[in-house]
């Protein structure tokens, strides 16, 4: 029976893209499918705010950020806490994949056309020693263009591909079987589904228009993970994070269902650290939503007063900015599935950044002055869209009002007026303390001595409860699915390994599928900014092995 391809790509995310351009640069003959349509090329790469973890680039050096490769291991290795057998790989792809931040990868990236914001961001700042998690440098670089930034060079190479013969895109076909007609997984089966004209991220049609039946000589599952199935993130809930909340908003499109984990399972693969994911604590509902239950994540500076369910402050070091799943766990063993910020305006002008490309249409469509009249604005246009109609957002002139605008949002009116204004003063009575035993009001002015927190990310010190920086405002933040860290077993050139570890002929994986490499290089936490690269480096280590192990 002769081969349809040479390789078969399951999946046209980013980590899907980055393979096949690999594969068409040595010259093999793809086919790439997908069960959306074609409008949805990119994935959930596409949505995002472009964030990349890069070590000593151009852009921290410029801003006077001293980095090294030995920093971001110690960073990476002291967030990962790798503690498992099953670690053995992923701790090979963290160094690995640490080796191409502080390498090629800033220069890999320029050479097809990828430019980044100049303002280095700092990301899960941590709040513990020198060798917990965190980082202990701004290494967030924002890409010019954000998320469709990113894809638009992949893409490229593979519609080049496509105009060379090379390429085939199959849209619409959902894989339901992976089986061997001989020695290696060589056949890929599933339902053609009907087409669909649904925009990108919308839900597309699930009936079934007939049936595919695919050869070749190798595939590479890059189908990404499980955060659109909230019922599969229930079920994987770690006990070390809590009960799972009832409640949460998606992050990501409803395809992203995991599916594709469980075929390639059940074909023979290991499946490792499935409670290990990345959910973030400061979700609110998008007002003009594109998926269902979509939600945005708020990616705030450091002066927002971060409150419990009860109004009570939540401990040190859960800052904004600092802990993410370290926050998830306080939260999810409090009792209540969400939380507040408390800030005025002028914070709320300054710090918050919505997560997303759709929400930072300067930086998506490179655009400075769009950049620049963000910057002179009292609050983003899009911010101020959630604060006029939010409904995670109460804005009030004075305090009395503000907490009975909050508990009319919640089931239980928990905030008591005398308490947050106790709070609050006495918050406000540190902030212009040099001297302050306040450890965030330490952290706002260690934020500020960073030009680019300075410029863009953290509020001159003042006290939330000044009128002139009115209105107060208070955001309900809610729990938002996003990543997997666990996934497929690879070794270092992305073959999918069996229970005896032993690589499963002819499968590869790579991107979140894969735990974004050796299934879960961030171990128990993320560095942020290292989700996309994971996907890129993954997917060109997948692409590269599987050329080569094709006649």
């Amino acid at each position: 029976m002769a081969y349809d391809a040479d390789v078969i790509v399951i999946g046209a995310g980013l980590s899907g893209l980055a393979a096949t351009a690999e594969l068409v640069d040595a010259g093999r003959r793809v086919i790439l499918i997908d069960q959306e349509p074609e409008q949805s090329l990119g994935g959930q790469a596409h949505w995002s705010f472009g964030g990349l973890f890069f070590v000593d680039s151009p852009e921290q050096r410029r801003l006077r950020i001293k980095d090294s490769h030995a920093l971001a291991l110690q960073d990476w290795m002291g967030t990962a806490a790798f503690d498992r057998p099953e670690d053995h790989w992923p701790r090979k792809w963290a160094e690995a994949y640490v080796d191409f931040a502080a390498g090629e990868k800033r220069a890999w990236l320029h050479g097809q056309g990828v430019r980044f914001f100049p303002v280095v961001g700092w990301a899960e700042r941590g709040g513990y020693d020198a060798q917990g998690h965190g980082n202990s440098v701004p290494r967030f670089h924002i890409t010019w263009g954000t998320g469709p930034g990113l894809v638009a060079p992949f893409e490229r190479r593979v519609r080049e591909g496509v105009a060379r013969g090379l390429v085939q895109l199959k849209f619409r076909h959902r894989v339901s079987g992976l089986s061997r007609s001989a020695g290696s997984v060589d056949t890929v089966s599933g339902e053609v589904l009907e087409p669909s004209t649904a925009e990108r991220g919308k839900p597309s049609s699930r009936e079934v228009a007939g049936s595919f039946e695919f050869r070749a000589q190798a595939v590479i599952v890059t189908s990404g993970g499980i955060g659109g199935n909230h019922d599969l993130v229930r079920a994987n809930w770690p006990e070390r994070l809590g009960t799972p909340p009832e409640r949460m908003v998606s992050g990501v499109p409803a395809h992203v269902d995991g599916r594709m984990l469980g075929i390639t399972e059940e074909a023979g693969a290991r499946l490792i650290n499935r409670d290990r994911m990345w959910h973030y604590t400061e979700g609110i509902q998008n007002w003009n939503p594109i998926w269902d239950n979509h939600g945005i994540r708020i990616l705030p500076g450091p002066s927002s007063l971060w409150l419990d369910a009860r109004g009570d402050r939540l401990p040190v070091p859960l800052f904004p900015g600092f802990d993410t799943l370290g926050t998830l766990e306080h939260i999810m063993k409090s009792g209540y599935e969400y939380t507040w910020f408390v800030l005025n305006q002028r914070i709320i002008g300054k710090e918050f950044t919505l997560s997303g490309s759709e929400q930072n249409p300067d930086l998506t469509g490179k655009s400075v002055r769009g950049v620049i009249d963000r910057a002179r604005a009292d609050v983003a246009a899009p911010v101020k869209a959630f604060m006029d109609n939010g409904a995670d957002f109460v804005v009030e002139k004075d305090l009395t009002s503000l907490v009975r605008g909050m508990n009319a949002l919640t089931k239980e009116p928990l905030i008591d007026e005398a308490a947050l204004r106790r709070t609050i003063t006495a918050r406000d009575r540190e902030i212009a303390n040099p001297f302050t035993k306040d450890l965030q009001v330490t952290a706002i002015h260690g934020a500020r001595k960073f030009l680019g927190d300075r410029l863009i990310r953290a509020a001159a010190p003042h006290r939330i409860l000044d009128p002139k920086a009115g209105p107060l405002v208070a955001v309900r933040l809610n729990i938002l699915t996003r990543k997997t860290l666990g996934g497929l077993e690879t070794d270092l050139s992305s073959r999918v390994l069996t229970e005896g570890g032993e690589p499963l002929p002819g499968v590869y994986a790579a991107g979140e599928a894969a735990g974004f490499g050796g299934g879960g290089v961030h171990g128990y936490r993320s560095l942020e900014g290292t989700f996309l690269g994971g996907c890129l480096f993954s997917g060109r280590t997948a692409g590269r092995a599987a050329a080569k192990s094709v006649s």
